[in-house]
């Protein structure tokens, strides 16, 4: 029998929920290409529930405890002494979310003598270290696709608050005031904009696709690039990196996951290429936008406006510059975490496990690291460390 480790969020402040704003979620079955929704055995869960929380339990505590396991739920991952690093000590399996993630770190990994295997209940893995999981022969797996349209609607969303300066003008209401020429002093409309995503996988295709209505000027780059068709459907530019596309658009948006090529992309000089005034969305790793270049392009005027609502380390501390920075639209990593989405990540996460405890193969497309090596959508989607291009 397995320990089972699930790092998940606190509960709201006011309890957790006994009702919700809606009665039931849309009958969702396959995603746009074609994948399956997650397909598990059976669901202990009411879609439409908040899932993501310690007291929601991704719905797993009656399926593993019926099965034997023991399932161990904690929001307390971070510092010395914590709850995580108390139970990872003897954990077979450990799951957490790219929105409250629990950094397995080559030290953590290294201590865990049981550990073999990590759930990223969400997509994005990069809270493991994916070169320790290698070498430990850690498999890593995510629920691939489960909030991909989430994040879309979450940037395009952003972009228009950015653009039209939404939130500025809704604090004026709640400020009792009703000086109309302070909220349009930034607004402009999107129409006719140029907008360029750096990556065109699921989420940046289907920022794209969601984008093309407004009568906007489409970019991408992406080493994959997109089938002939797809291109003239859309009408999309393609550019052979970030560096040749960002001087050409109002907005950018970064859809790319985090790896040596991306760290640190979207420094002074980068920045300083793009058009004065654009806008700057990312919903993908914090630690690809640096972060006081980002504060220093909002200050100088060079960047409108930044939106996002991923941070490194997350949470974010208090005095965090992007809290304070001006023209921002920052969230707290919620774009992937509706409860919509937390339906399919639950289900998706029950899968996977389902999978490993009957020794059947996990799906190709939830893989990121197996038999000491990237697999799966991690082969396409991540990168070794050069000491693992060395050794290989």
């Amino acid at each position: 029998m397995a320990k089972v480790l699930c790092v998940l969020y606190e509960d709201p402040t006011d309890g957790y929920p006994t009702t919700y704003a809606r009665d039931d979620l849309p009958a969702i079955d396959h995603y746009p290409g074609g994948q399956t929704t997650p397909t598990p055995e059976a669901i202990d869960f009411t879609p439409g529930q908040l899932l993501g929380s310690v007291s929601g339990e991704l719905g797993l505590r009656s399926y593993l405890e019926k099965a034997g396991h023991t399932l161990v739920v904690t929001s307390d991952k971070d510092g010395a002494g914590s709850a995580f690093d108390r139970e990872l000590a003897d954990a077979d399996v450990v799951i957490s979310q790219p929105f409250w993630p629990a950094y397995l770190t080559p030290e953590r990994i290294a201590a865990a003598k049981n550990l073999k295997l990590a759930v990223t209940a969400g997509i994005g893995s990069d809270h493991v270290d994916l070169d320790a999981a290698i070498a430990h022969g850690v498999t890593v797996a995510e629920v691939t696709y489960c909030n991909s349209i989430s994040v879309a609607e979450h940037v395009v969303m952003m972009t228009l608050s950015l653009v039209r300066n939404y939130l500025p003008s809704h604090q004026v209401v709640l400020d009792g005031g009703w000086n109309i020429a302070d909220c349009v002093a930034r607004s402009y409309d999107l129409e006719g904009m140029q907008v360029g995503t750096v990556a065109a996988g699921r989420i940046g295709l289907a920022v794209l696709r969601r984008l093309a209505p407004f009568d906007v000027k489409l970019h991408y780059t992406d080493r994959h690039r997109l089938p002939e068709d797809v291109e003239r459907e859309l009408g999309l530019t393609w550019h052979e990196s970030a560096a040749a596309m960002v001087p050409h658009c109002d907005v950018v948006t970064i859809n790319a996951p985090l790896h040596p090529e991306t760290e640190g992309l979207f420094g002074d000089e980068l920045i300083g290429t793009m058009k004065r005034g654009a806008y700057l969305i990312n919903t993908a790793r914090a630690k690809i936008a640096d972060r006081d270049a980002v504060d220093r392009a909002l200050r100088s005027g060079q960047l409108a406006g930044y939106a996002g609502d991923v941070w490194y380390p997350q949470p974010a501390p208090a005095d965090h510059p992007w809290r304070t920075m001006p023209h921002h639209g920052m969230t707290p990593h919620i774009s992937g975490s509706s409860l919509s989405a937390q339906a399919r990540y639950a289900a998706g996460t029950r899968e996977i496990l389902e999978s490993w405890f009957a020794g059947r193969p996990i799906r190709d497309e939830y893989l990121i690291v197996e038999g000491g090596q990237l697999a799966g959508t991690g082969a396409h989607s991540y990168s070794v460390s050069e000491t693992e291009e060395e050794k290989g």
